[in-house]
Formats: structure tokens, C-alpha cells, sequence
């Protein structure tokens, strides 16, 4: 009586009952991915590209095959900070991502278009369905590891990434400001709607180390990324600097170049999951 046959939302045991349904799409028949990482954050402007890029090339550095699938349609970022400006190829079987200098696989966007200015002009609708066809038309040969930059918020193509991507874990970007306990929470809530592990949490522009004294300095504030890992029961993976070189290495498109180990915990923490 009033069914809705909506199983999921229902407690009842009935004959017509059935299983939910794996919405996960299926990879191309020519590709390989064994680790899926999704890298969220609530708001936007915190760094989750730096942080999908810094990832990358040091799973790359480890020996691992390593991809980048740029889900921020709208916001492609990923194409600048590893100096790609060619345009993706295909053929009948599939689009083949660009490789970088390092041998990073990429897929964004900004591959696709006649010129990498041109706005993203589309609805949700359009712009969910392109994020698929990256994971089912793209040819991704032997990656280890795919790092999934998505867009702020908890929206469409988040649903969609994790709906329709076998995601391994997530890791929430956040930065040290009084809002962040919010920021977490809902990428937090998200996450466990999903039931798609949270691998931890990275904090961006944590501190300012002077050349000067040596000593750290809090620009934003006092961090409290460590009380809000513990009250959400997950792990601080990375405190990344303000650090002038960053942002100029990623403006010339040299990410590649940076070398730190701010990020070492956070690859850690990633690579156990393919050991």
C-alpha cells in the first residue's frame, strides 16, 4: 500500500522487495584502474587541485602509474599547474588522456575545448554526464592510482563521482579558519550518505614559516584541524605551508618540480590501500 518502489528509502520486507541497484559505470574495456581517490572540500578555494596535483606526483615519485581525472568541469585547474595545453586524441575504441613530462595520465576539460579560455556554459545535467564519460570513455591503461579533483560543495558532481565511481577514499581539503568545523562536517555527512571511506583531512595554508626567525607563524589563525579530525574520528593526513614557491611552480605549470614532504603522511596513508 503507498509503495513508492524506492527499496532504498524502505524498511519494509515484502515479496517485490529486490536489492539495491551498483549504479558504478563501467571503465572502458581497454582500461585499468585499481584505486580510486576523490578529493572533496565543502567550500571552494582551498586548494583542492594543489592538493590532487601534490598527491599525484608523489604516488608518481613512489613508482606508481598515476592519473588525474579533473571533475571540476566548470574550474579546470589541473591542465595549468602541469604546463598541458595540447588537446586530448581518440579513436574508435576511446579519448586517450595527455601525459605529462613525469608520466602523469590527465582528463579535463580544458583537453576537450577549441581554446582552454572558453567558458563551461552547461547545467548539471551536462556536466554530470561529462564527468562519466571521462571514467567510461577515456582510456586509463594500468593506473595504480586515480586522483579525482571535484568541484566545491556537495552538489551534483559529487553525487555523481561517487554514484557512479568506484571510490576507494576520500581526502577533505579544508583551510584554518573559524568556518572549517562546517566545511568538514558536510563533506564529512556526505561521505558516510555514501558510505565511502574518508581517508583524512589535509589543511591548506596552515602556517607561514619565516626565513627570517625560523619559526612558524599562523597567519589564519590558530589550526584547529587536529580537534576537528578527532571529533569526526579521522586523521590529519598533511598541514601544507603558504609557501611563495608553491604557487609560483604551479603558475609556470612546474608542479612537477616541487619537492617537500609536507605531503609524505597523506601518500602514506593512500598507498596502503593498494598494499
Amino acid at each position: 500500500m503507498g509503495c513508492t518502489h524506492d527499496c532504498s528509502s524502505c524498511g519494509e520486507s515484502c515479496s517485490s522487495r529486490t536489492e539495491p541497484q551498483d549504479l558504478h559505470e563501467s571503465l572502458n574495456k581497454l582500461s585499468s584502474v585499481k584505486k580510486v581517490i576523490g578529493v572533496i572540500s565543502g567550500k571552494g578555494g582551498v586548494g583542492k587541485s594543489l592538493v590532487t596535483s601534490t598527491l599525484a606526483v608523489e604516488m608518481n615519485r613512489r613508482g606508481y602509474k598515476t592519473a588525474v581525472l579533473d571533475a571540476d568541469i566548470t574550474g579546470p585547474s589541473i591542465p595549468k599547474a602541469f604546463n598541458i595545453h595540447s588537446r586530448a586524441m581518440g579513436n574508435d575504441d576511446g579519448i586517450f588522456p595527455v601525459t605529462t613530462e613525469t608520466g602523469i595520465d590527465i582528463m579535463s576539460i580544458n583537453l576537450l575545448l577549441k581554446n582552454e579560455t572558453d567558458p563551461v556554459i552547461w547545467r548539471g545535467s551536462l556536466i554530470s554526464g561529462t564527468v562519466k564519460q571521462f571514467w567510461t570513455d577515456v582510456i586509463w591503461e594500468n593506473e595504480d592510482f586515480m586522483f579525482v579533483d571535484m568541484p566545491p560543495g556537495t552538489g551534483d558532481v559529487a553525487l555523481t563521482v561517487f554514484q557512479s565511481i568506484p571510490v576507494d577514499g576520500i581526502v577533505i581539503v579544508t583551510s584554518p579558519q573559524d568556518l572549517v568545523s562546517m566545511i568538514v562536517a558536510k563533506a564529512v555527512k556526505m561521505a558516510q550518505m555514501m558510505n565511502v571511506p574518508i581517508l583524512g583531512i589535509v589543511e591548506n595554508m596552515s602556517y607561514f614559516m619565516c626565513t627570517e626567525c625560523g619559526k612558524k607563524h599562523y597567519i589564519y589563525g590558530d589550526s584547529k584541524i587536529d580537534e576537528i579530525a578527532e571529533e569526526y574520528d579521522t586523521k590529519v593526513l598533511a598541514k601544507i605551508p603558504i609557501d611563495p614557491e608553491i604557487a609560483s611552480l604551479v603558475d609556470q605549470g612546474k608542479v612537477e618540480m616541487y619537492n617537500a614532504d609536507f605531503m609524505d603522511s597523506a601518500a602514506d596513508e593512500i598507498e596502503k590501500l593498494i598494499k
